[in-house]
């Protein structure tokens, strides 16, 4: 049975994801609080609709991506929100990064309407949107996601199923503490070799074939030396998605320092006016404290200039 697809949040991630289900054949209908943002869509052939509940009224399964947890309860269970308009059996896929408690408590809320919820956060950028080859966790009901596997091959390379509500979301805050914390140390890096008079690039380039090879560093080790930060996934929202993962941990007793003192590079950089670029801009939080120009040591012994003085 081919499911008619609705559409919340249609930004940098969620756009493109609507695109491909559109040109993959698919019956889809938009919303979005600001009209202008789907002009493309319905030139694709998508319909509109003119509230999350009038949305539910005309599809099988809803798709959200919306930037915060408030942003969820609203479009999900606020007035003329999705619930209003479901129908029993109907399902949500939440592909936002919100609260795992909350989504927990949504899912409990929603299953007494009869609509199920799939937490299903992504990974891999604006770039693995438009590319279709998004990572996919996903809490939630099995046969439920069984249903929807078939949409989200269209948009995604990698779907994991994790475990029951709320185990996507906590499954992305272990994705964006690993991201949040490696940024920084290839930040620090690019920074010591800035220091040093080495090239940044060279340096890149040597590591990427060994241990210390990551997709951090592949992309945003590039940005990082050109000092261009396109937004990919921008500042403020890692910056949200940081305090969600503090929050959870300490919601469970849970001591994370690395996460707490990477997110305060993220939560720097929003403070110096960056939050609308890519998060990987805190290596220029790292370069406001570094030393000017490269450390000139000449032949002299660093021993023995330290024992001199």
């Amino acid at each position: 049975m081919t499911l008619k697809i609705g559409c919340i949040g249609l930004g940098i991630m969620g756009r493109p994801m609507a695109g491909h289900w559109l040109a993959a054949g698919h019956d889809v209908t938009v919303w979005a609080r600001r009209p202008e943002t789907v002009t493309t869509l319905l030139g694709q052939g998508a319909h509109w609709a003119d509230s999350p509940a009038d949305l539910a009224r005309q599809v099988d399964v809803v798709f959200t991506n919306v930037s915060d947890t408030p942003d969820v309860e609203q479009v999900l269970l606020g007035p003329d929100g999705v619930a209003e308009g479901a129908r029993p059996g109907m399902i949500v896929v939440d592909h936002s990064t919100i609260s795992p408690t909350v989504t927990r408590w949504l899912a409990d809320t929603l299953a007494e309407r009869g609509i199920h919820l799939l937490d299903a956060p992504v990974s891999g950028g604006e770039r693995g949107a438009v590319d279709g080859t998004l990572t996919i966790m996903v809490g939630g009901e099995t046969a439920i996601l069984e249903r929807v596997r078939p949409l989200l091959e269209v948009v995604g390379r990698t779907i994991t199923h994790v475990g029951g509500s709320g185990a996507g979301q906590f499954t992305k805050a272990c994705n964006q503490l690993i991201v949040a914390q490696t940024m920084v140390a290839v930040s620090e890096a690019i920074s010591l070799a800035e220091a040093a008079g080495v090239d940044p690039a060279a340096m890149r380039e040597a590591l990427m074939g060994g241990l210390a090879y990551s997709r951090v560093l592949e992309v945003h080790g590039e940005r990082m030396i050109r000092r261009e930060y396109p937004p990919g996934f921008k500042a403020r929202l890692h910056n949200k998605d940081m305090a969600i993962v503090l929050r959870a941990a300490a919601d469970l007793g849970l001591p994370l320092p690395g996460t707490a003192l990477s997110a305060q590079w993220i939560s720097a950089a929003v403070g110096l006016g960056h939050g609308e670029e890519d998060s990987a801009v805190v290596a220029e939080v790292l370069r406001r404290l570094a030393p000017p120009g490269p450390m000139n040591g000449g032949n002299r012994s660093p021993l023995a200039t330290a024992e001199q003085e």
